[in-house]
């Protein structure tokens, strides 16, 4: 065979596995979408604000300077100065890792432990499902603001107890979601096939149905973050957060109220802040719900 004929003769392309179609699908969905690329790329951003942030914070979370107290914006002070003359804008940058401290932290636990009970609940089924899912229903019943706050009254303030109460208030939500997939997936013929050759309850769980189960956690996952971090603000406004000198933002904006006329910049800083973080986790939770949707043409 001539050179020329070699090469005319084209190599059959290697046949991509369908998990890899699959991603690449999902990945062209999300990045055509302009909320997704908008909430994640406002992310990104913030957190690299949480990890260099307290590396560029001109000053101290407690530095005072009593001869500047409540000084509005300023070149020198960017965000202003509060009652004890600590900048403000360097402790709204070092409250951004707590913030995301207690966000990421509450959400994983409330999402581990609401997705292995949803799952257990409706693999078995039966008596115990029945059981779980009414203790879920008692839980939902709760709004999650009023049982966080209960406690955290309970147990005292501090950002372990908050973090703790926003996982209890919130897990109920991804168990009745895990339950809802697990229902539609272990219905499917491929799981009884799977079971008939032998294969472990724990093996059939995490491989086949917790796969399967994940496209409506992850979105959860997002949402409830912005949820937890409002929470979580509530909750320090309420003065139930982190001692002083901490700069959580909830703390920040319970302190700026007793100064909110004389100084409304102690206010508008804190807020503004969580309005950005939380815009953020909800824009990109709606994106990512439109990208993992097969039927979605965004």
């Amino acid at each position: 065979m001539s050179q020329e004929t070699k090469s005319q003769v084209q190599t059959p392309a290697k046949p991509q596995r369908p998990w890899v179609r699959n991603w690449k699908a999902f990945l062209g969905r999300l990045l055509s979408n302009k909320s997704a690329v908008f909430g994640g790329s406002l992310i990104i951003i913030l957190a690299i604000i949480a990890i260099i942030g307290p590396l560029l914070a001109p000053y101290g979370i407690d530095e005072k300077d009593y001869a500047v107290r409540l000084q509005g914006p300023s070149t020198d002070y960017w965000f202003g100065t509060d009652h004890h003359g600590r900048d403000v804008f360097s402790r709204i940058l070092h409250g951004m890792s707590i913030t995301f401290q207690i966000g990421f932290v509450s959400v994983a636990i409330a999402g581990t432990v609401g997705t292995i009970i949803g799952i257990v609940s409706a693999y078995y089924g039966g008596f115990i499902d029945t059981v779980i899912m009414r203790i879920m229903d008692v839980l939902i019943a709760f709004p999650s603001i009023v049982l966080a706050l209960a406690i955290v009254a309970t147990l005292g303030p501090g950002i372990d107890n908050i973090i703790l109460a926003i996982s209890v208030s919130a897990f109920p939500v991804f168990a009745k979601i895990a339950r809802g997939s697990t229902l539609a997936v272990k219905k499917l013929e491929y799981i009884d096939a799977v079971r008939a050759l032998g294969a472990s309850d724990s093996r059939i769980i995490f491989k086949h149905i917790l796969p399967n189960t994940m496209s409506p956690l992850i979105v959860q996952t997002t949402l409830s973050i912005a949820t937890g971090v409002l929470s979580a603000a509530g909750l320090s406004f309420l003065g139930l957060g982190s001692p002083p000198p901490s700069p959580e933002w909830g703390a920040m904006l319970n302190t700026g109220r007793e100064y909110m006329f004389q100084a409304p910049h102690l206010t508008y800083a804190p807020g503004l802040a969580i309005v950005v973080f939380v815009l953020a986790f909800n824009v990109f939770g709606d994106g990512l719900r439109d990208a993992l949707d097969p039927k979605s043409t965004k």
